[in-house]
């Protein structure tokens, strides 16, 4: 890993301990931890149907990070994990503003840039929105 890259995991560890504080007492309600999309990975939150990115933790409700699907707006399935990485790359750039700035470019809808370039990670393409 490069130094920029743990600079990044360093800007946006206050969303990962938000993520943390979420992810670990739902240890105690079943849900698993496993390390990959650069993120620490909680998998059968207990709450929930989707998918979340917080900093470099991913939680994954009733899904898991191989299930593909049509994420916002896409038109051909995706690959879930891929897509939640590319949040946590966006979220090493932006680090405590990213949340702000998400909500105010559209919050969790298809019209969200973020959105659309998690989408065009997951197919292939660059995690930043263009």
């Amino acid at each position: 890993m490069n130094v920029a890259s743990w600079l990044g995991k360093f800007w946006t560890l206050p969303n990962t301990l938000l993520g943390l504080s979420l992810g670990l007492p739902a240890l105690a309600f079943g849900a698993r931890v496993r390390v990959g999309h650069n993120a620490i990975q909680f998998l059968n939150m207990p709450i929930g149907h989707g998918a979340i990115a917080l900093g470099n933790v991913i939680l994954y409700a009733a899904c898991a990070p191989e299930h593909c699907g049509c994420w916002y707006g896409h038109s051909t399935p995706l690959n879930l994990g891929l897509h939640e990485e590319a949040h946590t790359r966006q979220y090493e750039v932006l680090g405590p503003a990213f949340i702000p700035v998400y909500l105010l470019c559209g919050g969790i809808s298809a019209r969200n840039p973020f959105e659309r370039a998690a989408n065009a990670f997951a197919d292939g393409g660059h995690w930043w929105p263009r």
